[in-house]
């Protein structure tokens, strides 16, 4: 063996390893040709699916060098029908994988393949079975120096951990299963070690509503209780920040996720399916998961997203032209900056934007760089390399107008995608994101910037099995950490691609997921109904902060995949703000009655709402002006300001020149002429008379009616008294005598005898002749249900 160094390329251990190995396969071959000659029907080797099923649980270190120990530990389970004798679990050292490529190919296969799964270590590195029982798992566990490994030159090995025994079908040994993960080996430092950026996200979906509690306190109200569970101890967010404050990374948060758990310090609501609210119960927690995040945070770099983490590609393809969506971008982007500083006393980084899964095109681009960001981070898969580059190239691109692409590696970025619950899954996740970055880092002894930006809300698992990745990378030989801000700035590679890909390219399952057009128009409606409220308050922030950032959520990336529940939030919020618009509003009217020539007209305006409202103005419009007018002419209108709880009545002078139903409309406007409520209509009824004139009228007749039976009650008593005097001799000329006294020959009314004619003229009829009397008007009559017109 002394020899072996002499052979060109290779150092004396790499050499005696590859004359070990060549000894194996000589002394192998034999063995070989024997078991080509089995008979047909008893294969050697498995066919298909292995009836064994191998899990990989534990293999540590994950990255070992010279002096370790590897230790593999996992579960073999029997699914055949058959027991398997005679069985061992063996680790076998496969190929070196020099490419990426490779690593993929590696990972895809299942089953057992002889020569590609590579030979046994043996000897005493395995763990016997004397049989597995079909449907029970048994444990193993095989420690191994690494030097036994025979590895070779640095790099990234296949690793088989493999169970061979018998069958009673088969009685001879053979491969019954496999399964395969990845070695990574540098036992020294790398010449260049890759500049790794990993983006540790704090994100979660919406949780707040737009609604707060009445009174000054403004209790927030929160669409449910799930944030109190995520940052709860074992929740997701709870291990994001529990794992993360230990690792060397680059934090991206959310400014709404610590709006969020800001507000659950204080007492706060949760909605109801009836839409009432109960009290939160996240009041501990969340105080604690904030003094724990400002903790983790201080010296590190931390990324703030807009607001909300709005959907750039959404607003991009759907938003862009509807009146506003701009604007709210802008706003989710300034405010991301005081809230950060407000909660966790740091400022961040504002100069990144982050499209859903990396995936960009021009417009996305120009709709992300229009709210101030500077640097787009894109991913490998949407931003592919075209030229013909034999490494991966470092992830800044500048694509020209001061903008730099931050290229993602998409392998490095999904690799913990899938479901981590399992140890064997995210154990073997872990093993390939290392072999993967090893491959990366011995493409070429060039020094390049790689990032990592895994999906937006990792599950408590895959945060788990992020950081057995990121603790093991940062403890390697061939990587170190570096903030993302550096990685930016880094000098790109002359080759690599700058070129943004087409509209055309934008991936179809993403296109389907995005927020529709109709989104942003309703979230435009919504800002119109704000602004016009916010005119007439006194204190704009009681609205516009809770409704400003509903806005934002509403363009929320959290809402893809989940239409029905962006659809439900976005009515709520317009629903809540008509039903604070409506706590100002004119009071309902019935028909009113207006007697006579002029009168004055009363509409009251009620304000339910704490504060004081102003700026608006009330119109009072007649609908035929030339019967009826208000002051001088077709309308009037008067200001309008109300205190909180209060209401207040508004009085209009009419003047009506004709009778009949006449309807008037009572609108509020705002100051600068926009309609604020619904209008108020009722008829005003006009009449001649007043009850007042009718009444007099009445008394009169009545009067009339009492003299007139007076006198002829007297005339009968006088004419009786003359026909009863003795010696009257004219009894036979009575009644001509009664009919002659009613008038003397002049026309004067005959008094009977003994009256004064003071009696008779107080008691005498009112003559046609005499003056006619004034009824004009006095005061109003009634108008609708008990109220009076005021004159």
């Amino acid at each position: 063996m002394a020899e072996a160094a002499d052979f060109p390329g290779l150092t004396p251990s790499p050499a005696r390893r590859w004359f070990r190995r060549a000894g194996v396969l000589l002394t192998g071959a034999p063995l070989l040709a024997g078991l080509l000659q089995l008979p047909t029907g008893q294969p050697a080797y498995a066919a298909g699916s292995d009836p064994v099923v191998v899990s990989l649980d534990s293999l540590t270190p994950s990255a070992p060098t010279d002096g370790d120990t590897l230790t593999v530990s996992g579960t073999v389970t029997n699914k055949g029908k058959r027991t398997v004798t005679d069985a061992h679990v063996d680790l076998r050292v496969g190929q070196l994988l020099t490419t990426r490529s490779g690593i993929d190919d590696v990972a895809a296969r299942t089953d057992y393949e002889m020569g590609a799964d590579g030979t046994e270590v043996g000897g005493k590195y395995v763990e016997k079975f004397s049989k597995l029982t079909p449907g029970v798992a048994q444990p193993f566990t095989i420690s191994v120096p690494v030097d036994k490994l025979d590895l070779g030159q640095d790099g990234v090995y296949e690793l088989g951990v493999s169970l061979s025994g018998e069958t009673s079908a088969e009685p001879y040994e053979r491969v019954l299963g496999i399964k395969r993960t990845f070695l990574p080996w540098q036992p020294e430092e790398a010449d260049t070690r890759t500049r790794t950026t990993y983006l540790w996200p704090l994100i979660s979906t919406v949780h707040m509503t737009a609604e707060t509690g009445p009174g000054e306190q403004q209790t927030p109200v929160f669409l449910n209780d799930d944030l109190a569970a995520e940052i709860s101890p074992g929740g997701r967010l709870e291990q994001m920040l529990s794992l993360g404050k230990e690792l060397d990374v680059t934090w991206v948060i959310d400014p709404d996720l610590l709006a969020s758990v800001d507000a659950m310090i204080g007492s706060y609501g949760v909605q109801g399916a009836d839409g009432s609210s109960t009290p939160g119960t996240g009041q501990a927690v969340a105080k604690q998961w904030l003094a724990e995040l400002q903790d983790a945070v201080e010296g590190k770099e931390v990324v703030a997203l807009p607001f909300g983490d709005p959907d750039l590609a959404s607003i991009a393809h759907n938003g862009k032209n509807v009146t506003g969506t701009l604007s709210h971008l802008k706003s989710a982007t300034d405010v991301a900056t005081n809230t950060v500083e407000t909660i966790l006393h740091i400022t961040p980084s504002t100069d990144f934007a982050w499209p859903v899964n990396g995936a960009v095109d021009p417009s996305i681009v120009k709709i992300a760089t229009s709210a101030g960001a500077d640097k787009v981070i894109a991913r490998s898969d949407s931003l592919k390399e075209t030229g013909d580059l034999p490494y991966t190239p470092s992830a800044a691109r500048p694509i020209g107008g001061g903008t730099t692409m931050v290229v993602a590696d998409t392998r490095l970025s999904t690799a913990f995608q899938g479901d981590m619950t399992s140890a064997g899954s995210s154990t073997l996740a872990v093993q390939k994101f290392l072999a993967t970055s090893l491959t990366t880092t011995l493409q070429t002894d060039k020094q390049r910037t790689v990032v990592v930006a895994p999906q937006r809300m990792p599950s408590a698992s895959q945060a788990q099995t992020m950081e057995k990745a990121i603790t093991a990378l940062q403890d390697s030989n061939w990587s170190q950490p570096q903030e993302l801000t550096a990685t930016a700035d880094t000098k790109p590679d002359p080759g690599a691609t700058t070129k943004v890909p087409a509209a055309s390219s934008y991936p179809t399952t993403l296109r389907r997921h995005q927020l529709p057009q109709a989104a942003f128009a309703q979230i435009a409606s919504t800002q119109d109904k704000l602004d016009n409220f916010k005119i007439i308050l006194t204190d704009e922030t009681r609205v516009e902060t809770p409704f400003g950032r509903a806005i934002n959520r509403e363009m929320a990336t959290s809402w893809r995949g989940r239409s029905r529940e962006a659809d439900s939030f976005r009515r709520g919020v317009e629903l809540h703000l008509d039903e604070l618009t409506d706590q100002v509003r004119l009071i309902k009217k019935s028909e009113t009655k207006l007697s006579g020539g002029s009168a004055t007209i009363p509409v009251t305006v009620q304000n339910n709402l704490v504060q004081p409202v102003d700026n608006l103005v009330l119109r009072f419009t007649s609908t035929n002006p030339t019967r009826l007018k208000i002051g001088d002419g077709a309308y009037q209108e008067q200001d309008i300001a109300v205190s909180g709880g209060h209401s207040q009545s508004v009085k209009f002078t009419t003047s009506s020149n004709a009778n009949g139903p006449i309807t008037v409309i009572a609108q509020l406007y705002t100051k600068d002429g926009q309609k604020y409520g619904p209008a108020v209509s009722f008829n005003v009824r006009v009449t001649e008379f007043t009850a007042m004139a009718m009444l007099v009228i009445g008394g009169g007749f009545l009067l009339l009616v009492l003299a007139g039976l007076r006198m002829y009650t007297q005339r009968k008593r006088a004419a009786a008294r003359l026909a009863a005097e003795p010696g009257n001799g004219h009894e036979d000329e009575t009644a001509d005598e009664d009919a002659g006294a009613d008038e003397n020959q002049d026309g004067s009314e005959s008094r009977p005898q003994g009256e004064s004619d003071a009696s008779v003229r107080a008691d005498a009829p009112e003559q046609p002749s005499d003056p006619t009397p004034n009824t004009a008007p006095e005061s109003a009559g009634p108008s609708g249900t008990g109220e009076r017109v005021d004159r």
